[in-house]
């Protein structure tokens, strides 16, 4: 096979995970934005991700489910935190106005990507476990 059929290949295969991931993303913003989100929001979460992968073909495996549970507690972490920043000024001599305002929500992310590998909330092991039995089962 030469590189460029390798590479065609590798495309195809990296756009079908990345239509399965925002499909997941959707799901989740929509089921937990809303006001009257509830436990059963999860089984939404995971019915979501069961339909991506059938819709890509892709089997699911305990490294995915692992990447899948620390997105989703990093989005978690980030909903939690994000309100500890509103209503701070950013004004000042040394504030950073317009700038900061804009690039707060990049900072909640990094901060939550971080704490959701150093293991967070214990969300994303939870979820992990819940998907294994419900792959199991399926």
């Amino acid at each position: 096979m030469d590189s460029s059929a390798l590479l065609a290949l590798q495309s195809s295969q990296f756009s079908a995970e990345a239509k399965a991931f925002d499909a997941i993303q959707a799901q989740a913003t929509k089921t937990f934005s809303a006001p009257d989100a509830t436990p059963s929001a999860f089984s939404a979460m995971v019915s979501a991700q069961g339909a991506a992968s059938a819709a890509g073909k892709a089997k699911p495996t305990p490294a995915k489910n692992a990447e899948l549970g620390q997105q989703f507690e990093t989005m978690a972490l980030s909903n939690l935190l994000a309100p500890m920043w509103d209503g701070l000024k950013t004004d000042g001599p040394f504030g950073g106005g317009q700038g900061e305002e804009a690039m707060r929500s990049f900072y909640v992310d990094a901060i939550a990507k971080q704490m959701a590998k150093k293991g967070g909330l214990g969300i994303s092991s939870m979820m992990q476990k819940e998907l294994l039995k419900l792959q199991g089962a399926a």
